[in-house]
């Protein structure tokens, strides 16, 4: 018998739709259509009427969300949950309602609310990289249809490879053969399992052909819904592009939107040897799905022949981290404290400074990022202060880091924090770094070299480098390096919550190995995935340890004139 599994709060990515009315949609329209026309495709209440449980409901909501101007808010969608949630399924009702339903904006209605009519000429296609795969959301679409009242009232003609409308509508599976899709003008398609599509298999491909043809709707409402378990990173997939695109719309680094990523996941902290906190997250991972048998997947959990990475991504709908990562999302999350007190500033050009804090800084010009870590010497908590990283698409081409906005930061945070050492790589700012060795070398008491008060080549040094590198590996899996949500001071995501950055660059990073240890680096020198918030709270870090071991501080706290923050 499982013990009594704990109460876990679920982390999700939607917010609850609002029933104020302040947020219009056609979704009402399609949940009444879709629960009146089709058909419970399997289990015990097979052939019985359809009905959505309240999470499809909202999911339903969202993604037929409109403008002020009628048009939909999302082009995109990504439903990510755990293996058995009833994502073919559920994606089959929507196919069905684009096929059949009242789908598409036709004006408003005297209370301002949206009406709905279908489409002249529905196109849908089921898409995956094998015709295995588009089976599983095909035949969910047969059941929920072939002995519906749609056969009889609208003549739908059912068939084993597609469903067709008098007229001219109908739904077609396609697979990655994308050469043979290019020109097509699908109204809405489905991709299945996109954690599957790779650049081998043919996936990538044929998801930017979807795509494209999607775009050449006259009306702009084709869109497409993804359907992936929790993506392994570093295998380069579909989903996993998705939810970085997703992640870049969120953090502010490209112009582009209309994204709806919505998924459902345990916990992160979920210590798999702890059956009750196991039961507990596959509760929250799988949500109001009243149909799966937690105790059964609970047993496949601990089946020997499941690894415990695959029993995170399949049943618990969490991104694990790659076999080469530097730290493991769960160790890093582990850090983290709500409870944390925030970096406590003082007034620019004021006597009495904030926080006594070290810092650190990495620098690019255009491709790699640009990023400010200030590390509180009192607890060693570490804060992400600003940070500039070249947007993504066009807007990118030609960037560079602004250094003005960098130079006003550096200088704003040595008038409002009490900075006592400042350790920056030395990469493409070196007249800089000689700037602010004039300008504020006499205020640091330790320096970073004894030929240099900030200046840290991280290559030069490599050796100190890796020893600061594993130090830092240790805190976090020993959690003892704190930090906390709070507001970017600096950068194009200003006003962002730095804690998605700082955390992105943290898990972006993979182990080096070299002859003094394990240091850390991008996955490839080329990788779009960043890590350089990581190097400077690396440096940071190293900052704050040299002021501690060199007994600084309490010179510090002695100097005549000092009004210390704590």
């Amino acid at each position: 018998m499982t013990a009594l599994a704990p109460a876990v709060t679920a982390e999700v990515s939607v917010e609850p739709f609002p029933l104020d009315g302040s947020v219009k949609t056609l979704g009402w329209g399609v949940i009444a259509w879709a629960e009146s026309s089709l058909l419970q495709p399997d289990g015990d209440e097979a052939g019985e009427p359809f009905v959505f449980t309240r999470e499809q409901c909202n999911f339903i909501l969202w993604w037929y969300a409109l403008d002020a101007g009628g048009k939909f808010e999302f082009r995109r969608g990504v439903l990510r949950r755990a293996k058995g949630w009833g994502k073919s399924p559920f994606l089959g009702a929507l196919a069905l309602a684009e096929l059949c339903g009242p789908v598409r904006f036709s004006g408003w209605d005297s209370f301002g609310e949206p009406r709905a009519i279908s489409h002249p000429m529905p196109w849908i296609v089921i898409a995956g990289v094998s015709e295995t795969q588009t089976e599983n959301t095909f035949a969910a679409i047969r059941a929920m249809c072939e002995d519906s009242t749609l056969v009889d009232d609208l003549g739908l003609d059912v068939g084993m490879t597609r469903i067709l409308l008098p007229g001219g509508g109908k739904i077609v599976p396609i697979t990655a053969s994308s050469s043979s899709q290019e020109g097509a003008r699908p109204s809405f398609a489905i991709m299945d399992e996109t954690h599957h599509w790779t650049k081998s298999n043919g996936g990538q491909k044929l998801a930017r052909v979807v795509r494209r043809n999607l775009a050449k709707s006259r009306d702009g409402a084709a869109r497409v819904i993804e359907t992936t378990n929790a993506h392994e990173p570093g295998q380069e997939s579909v989903a996993e592009a998705s939810y970085l695109a997703w992640r870049a719309i969120v953090e502010g680094r490209t112009r582009s939107k209309g994204i709806l990523y919505d998924t459902r996941q345990a916990p992160d902290g979920i210590d798999l040897a702890d059956e009750a906190a196991v039961l507990a997250g596959l509760k929250a991972a799988y949500g109001d799905a009243s149909w799966v048998d937690l105790e059964r997947i609970l047993s496949e959990v601990y089946d020997p022949d499941t690894p415990p990475e695959e029993a995170r991504r399949f049943y618990l709908n969490q991104i694990v981290a790659a076999a080469d990562s530097w730290i493991a999302p769960p160790e890093w999350m582990k850090n983290r404290r709500d409870d944390l007190a925030p970096l406590r500033f003082g007034e620019p050009g004021a006597r009495k400074k904030g926080d006594v804090v070290a810092l650190g800084f990495d620098g690019s010009l255009t491709d790699d990022s640009t990023a400010l870590v200030a590390c509180r010497v009192e607890d060693g908590a570490v804060f992400l202060l600003g940070i500039w990283e070249r947007p993504e698409g066009p807007a990118g081409s030609g960037w560079a880091v602004p250094k003005e906005q960098v130079r006003d930061l550096v200088d704003h945070v040595f008038s409002t924090l009490d900075v006592v050492a400042f350790f920056s790589d030395v990469a493409y700012w070196e007249t800089d770094i000689d700037d602010w060795r004039d300008k504020y070398g006499e205020k640091l008491i330790v320096k970073a070299t004894t030929r240099h008060a900030i200046g840290w080549d991280m290559r030069g040094h490599q050796m100190d480098t890796t020893r600061g590198v594993e130090v830092t590996h240790r805190a976090i899996t020993d959690s003892t390096l704190p930090w906390r949500a709070h507001e970017l001071l600096a950068g194009p995501a200003r006003g962002a919550r730095a804690e998605e950055i700082l955390t992105r660059h943290v898990l972006n990073a993979r182990r080096r190995p070299n002859r003094w240890g394990v240091s850390f680096g991008k996955e490839t020198r080329e990788s779009p995935k960043k890590v350089d918030a990581l190097a400077s709270l690396i440096l940071a870090r190293m900052a704050r340890s040299r002021v501690l071991a060199e007994g600084g501080l309490k010179k510090h706290r002695r100097a005549p004139g000092r009004l210390m923050g704590f």
